[in-house]
């Protein structure tokens, strides 16, 4: 792992346990919107510089590896404060579960009024993320990852396109709503890049493919 890497996710690791020891009385604020990606350009550049090489093994990897979804703030946890980035008018409960609003799935283009109908996906999905260079992580870098809200890593879609997609990459599948995938490539290399994961050799001429279009 790179040193930069491990800096990297020192400051995440620290930031999360600052959040939760100062930020519990804090409100998680609405962003409206997964953050930006990286532009196009960008990306392109960043593919250039991944490591390509064939998948690892999913030998050992388990979800709970991936700790989640972890508290953010008072009785919010990641999950809960997603759908309330990604959501119009969303009430919250005590709980802080999400009781109304609205959410569109930019994977299909679907409109959804009840949490329950959505899932929060991980962009580059944990398994993945495990063959690609996560399976040597420490737990609490595997959980950074997991429910970070910093890179368009996390994302409010209908649960049952998130399940069709499992943990394919874009050579497997991409979203059916054509107007988005270029966001989707931008995420999932802008998510690789910052992580230091590596792509396989299908992998980043699919990327590619669609990066040369947007």
């Amino acid at each position: 792992m790179s040193g930069i890497y491990a800096r990297r996710i020192a400051v995440l690791v620290s930031s999360a346990a600052l959040a939760a020891t100062t930020g519990l009385l804090t409100a998680p604020s609405a962003q409206a919107a997964m953050p930006t990606p990286v532009a196009a350009s960008t990306a392109r550049t960043y593919l250039s510089q991944l490591t390509v090489q064939a998948e690892g093994s999913s030998t050992g990897y388990s979800r709970d590896k991936f700790p989640h979804w972890i508290t953010q703030s008072g009785t919010c946890n990641t999950r809960e404060v997603v759908l309330k980035r990604d959501g119009t008018n969303v009430t919250q409960d005590s709980s802080c579960a999400a009781v109304s609003g609205t959410w569109y799935s930019e994977y299909d283009g679907a409109t959804w009024t009840a949490a329950s109908d959505l899932d929060i996906d991980h962009m580059v999905p944990l398994a993945e993320a495990w063959r690609s260079g996560a399976s040597s992580w420490t737990t609490a870098q595997r959980q950074a990852y997991a429910n970070d809200l910093t890179r368009p890593q996390l994302i409010a879609v209908t649960d049952n396109v998130n399940q069709s997609k499992g943990d394919k990459d874009p050579a497997k599948w991409l979203p059916s709503r054509t107007a988005y995938q270029c966001t989707y490539v931008r995420a999932w290399v802008h998510v690789k890049h910052y992580y230091n994961l590596t792509v396989d050799a299908a992998e980043k001429s699919a990327l590619q493919s669609v990066l040369n279009g947007c």
